[in-house]
């Protein structure tokens, strides 16, 4: 059992170790982004105290007395636990390990007694399926073993805060089986702070998302201050959306006492714009960087100090998709008389009586159907929230605690309305507008459609749309298999390899080396089992490793990777895997096992083939591990190279059951573009004439040989790319999670309209 962790040895598959935050912060540092440095006291640690103090017990027997729906009851309880656990004496070896660990990184730092932040990490946050704000504490600006082990204790302790408690009893979590671990990091005396979301956090749309104030992130997280909101559209880089708030307060550390202090933000800063267009060009590539790395929408946390950009926080996007309540439309027969006006945080509409609360105290007037307002919710506001049928805030932003919070529990919000506690009155009855950010005056119809959906479930249901052509999903992470299932996909037209590989932190080639070919083929059937396993019987293609050489770098055991000036053109998927085959061994060993079990439904697909050679030596070495490409399993390659499309034919004839476009690399080798490379990302178009000529010629070849076609890359996401697709004839599309649905309903428009179209032809003969 290892008391702690430094964040190089962790990775995001680590969460029961070092908990959400503590994982992600390992994860980023190892893919390379600017993390301050530190270390994750981890959950073994923690389970090790509150046992060998014998206090587990004795909260256990507290936990299951309580009724978390009354406030005042839950809150008794979550002090009476936290008491506890502050009183108990932390056992020896747990003192020493984490002050030789603080030492340790005061040497890093190059600082005595370095000032560090120290922040909860619960092993049942920041996880895709379960993301929840500000459910344990941290602590900024703690200097000195003695000050890091009280406030370690405290973060302990903050597992048992009441909104704590209540989440995992509405979210069915076992007490005794959530853990918290804690980080020590670096603080970072940040001038300007905030939050980035790489997606738009309520629509998925390909917005980026930035918000910032002056001084400390716990200003803009809090919604203390209603900061700066900046919207960047992702293709073409340009804020086409920014409002500069007025920004009243900030946090900073005090330079003679050392501690946070929380002040009025000079005059002369409170309506100046905090991000340079420089700034937030910066952000808006890192934003890209990191949810490339994850191959997920990222929220994230960001600080800037001496004009440096650090990454304090990452963690997936869980509200995407959410429908809360009904939109609002312009021009309905109403009166609208509008109240007050503040930031659309979760959309839908939605009406309800007044209820304006000013401390926790007065939560429990706040019943099922009211609007609760404040001046800005806190994680103990959870309960009540859950009660209400939309939130109004004085302050905040779009990423702020009543925002998050709100998306997750699909109720309206409309937050940083500067005035809504003192303008709306007590019991008055209003409706907010999520969308819009408008607070109006009375009840409106359309606010009460939802709870009539509600009440009538089925009258509302709508027929399934069925089309010929199916439309799968991509998957890239063994978590995100059950929502992408969910989704109705016709099965996975690509499973990445990379990130259930990669994520061992472990080079793959160190595995082999070291003799632990068995301990790298149980990752990869553990893994690929949970994405098999929730679309049985449907087809879920394994597309084997095409991780470029400076992935591997910085695992464990890669320290003699090649520097390649321009990774994307070198030593990647089946040419490398053809030089060190017995990586790709061990991977047709791990389907085949799977095979064994009963997953008939995996087939292989080969990255980045250019010449028929590659997929006749692949073949061979599936066939020397007892699998049987075309006849006990379906083997196909992507075609994501000009040369593979060009030579289609060759590959045909060499045998294979279906072929699958990698439109993000086939763009960037078809024009010459780098699409990460600023000075020319806007010359890349997947609908490029160039690159559709060549995905129709393998459609139009690929279908009179009786091979599938299919597409997984970014196009396979866009509709007008889908539509040529489609009346070309591919037999499946694949696109990201989110976009399953609109994909579904694209192709399903374009099939009527060929059999229209046919109809309308043999009429006229």
């Amino acid at each position: 059992m290892k008391l702690v962790e430094f964040f190089e040895e962790l990775g995001k598959e680590d969460v029961d170790v070092a908990g959400g935050k503590g994982a992600n912060l390992g994860e980023l540092t190892n893919a390379g982004i600017n993390v301050p440095p530190g270390f994750v006291i981890t959950s073994e640690t923690y389970d090790k105290f509150i046992k060998e103090t014998g206090i587990f017990d004795e909260i256990m027997s507290i936990l299951d007395a309580i009724d978390v729906n009354d406030t005042k009851e839950l809150q008794g309880a979550s002090a009476r636990i936290k008491e506890i656990i502050m009183k108990a004496y932390v056992p020896d070896d747990i003192r020493t390990t984490i002050i030789e660990a603080y030492n340790a990184l005061c040497q890093r730092i190059g600082k005595e007694n370095a000032f560090v932040a120290i922040r909860s990490s619960a092993t049942a946050e920041d996880l895709p399926e379960a993301s929840f704000a500000g459910q344990q504490d941290t602590f900024l600006n703690i200097r000195g073993p003695e000050d890091v082990l009280i406030y370690v204790q405290k973060c302990w302790a903050s597992l048992f805060e009441s909104r704590a408690i209540f989440y995992r009893e509405e979210n069915n979590f076992d007490h005794s089986k959530v853990y918290i671990a804690v980080v020590v990091q670096e603080m970072v005396n940040a001038e300007k702070a905030g939050v980035m979301f790489t997606v738009h956090p309520s629509t998925g749309e390909e917005q980026i998302l930035l918000e910032a104030a002056w001084g400390l992130g716990e200003a803009v997280v809090s919604g203390t201050v209603t900061p700066d909101t900046y919207w960047v559209d992702k293709k073409t880089g340009k804020v086409f959306n920014c409002n500069i708030s007025e920004k009243n307060t900030m946090f900073t550390k005090d330079p003679d006492a050392g501690k946070t202090v929380q002040l009025d933000v000079p005059e002369d800063l409170k309506n100046k714009r905090v991000l340079s267009d420089e700034e937030i060009a910066a952000l808006t590539k890192l934003g890209a960087r990191i949810q490339e790395h994850y191959d997920f929408p990222q929220d994230t946390e960001w600080a800037m100090e001496n004009g440096r950009v650090f990454m304090l926080q990452s963690r997936p996007i869980t509200t995407l998709g959410m429908n809360n309540g009904t939109e609002a439309k312009e021009g309905a027969g109403e009166e609208r008389t509008i109240i007050t006006k503040g930031l659309g945080a979760s959309p839908g509409m939605a009406s309800g009586t007044v209820k304006i609360v000013k401390d926790t105290d007065e939560l429990d007037k706040v019943g099922n159907g009211d609007i609760l307002v404040t001046v800005m919710t806190t994680p103990d506001m959870v309960p009540a929230m859950k009660r209400a049928n939309g939130i109004i805030t004085d302050e905040g932003g779009v990423t702020c605690h009543a925002a998050i919070v709100s998306r997750e529990l699909g109720i309206s919000c409309v937050v940083g309305t500067g005035d809504a506690t003192k303008i709306l009155k007590e019991n008055e009855m209003v409706t907010l507008d999520g969308n819009k950010g408008i607070v109006y005056k009375g009840k409106f119809e359309e606010a009460g459609k939802k709870e009539a959906a509600e009440e009538q479930p089925a009258m509302m249901a709508q027929a399934p749309i069925l089309t010929v052509t199916e439309v799968k999903v991509n998957v890239s992470m063994p978590e995100a298999a059950k929502k992408a299932a969910a989704t109705g996909a016709d099965g996975v037209g690509l499973l990445r390899t990379e990130h259930m590989m990669l994520t061992s932190g472990v080079h793959p080639k160190k595995f082999i080396n070291d003799g632990k070919e068995d301990e790298l083929i149980k990752i990869l059937v553990e893994n690929v089992l949970k994405v098999a396993d929730e679309f049985y019987p449907k087809p879920v293609w394994y597309r084997t490793l095409d991780a470029p050489t400076d992935e591997f770098i910085s695992l464990e055991g890669g320290e003699g990777e090649p520097y390649e000036h321009n990774p994307m053109l070198g030593w990647r998927g089946i040419r490398r895997e053809l030089d060190e085959p017995e990586i790709l061994r061990a991977e047709f060993k791990a389907i085949k096992k799977l095979h064994e079990q009963g997953y008939t439904n995996i087939g292989i697909m080969i990255p980045l083939v250019q010449h028929p050679d590659e997929l006749r030596r692949a073949k061979q070495i599936a066939e020397e591990v007892g699998l049987k490409p075309q006849k006990n399993i379906e083997f196909g390659i992507m075609v994501e190279t000009p040369g593979a499309a060009l030579i289609i034919e060759d590959f045909i004839a060499e045998g294979l059951d279906f072929v699958s476009f990698g439109t993000n690399d086939l763009t960037q080798y078809t024009l010459a573009i780098d699409r990460n490379n600023e000075n020319v990302a806007k010359l890349y178009s997947e609908g490029h004439p160039a690159v559709l000529k060549l995905l129709v010629r393998v459609i139009k070849i690929c279908n009179e040989a009786g091979v599938k076609t299919s597409i997984c890359g970014q196009a396979g996401s866009m509709p007008k790319i889908v539509e040529k697709l489609v009346e070309a004839g591919i037999e499946s599309v694949s696109a990201n999670t989110d976009a399953v649905a609109t994909v579904r309903e694209t192709v399903a428009r374009v099939e009527k309209k060929l059999v229209l179209k046919a109809a309308r032809k043999m009429m006229s003969e």
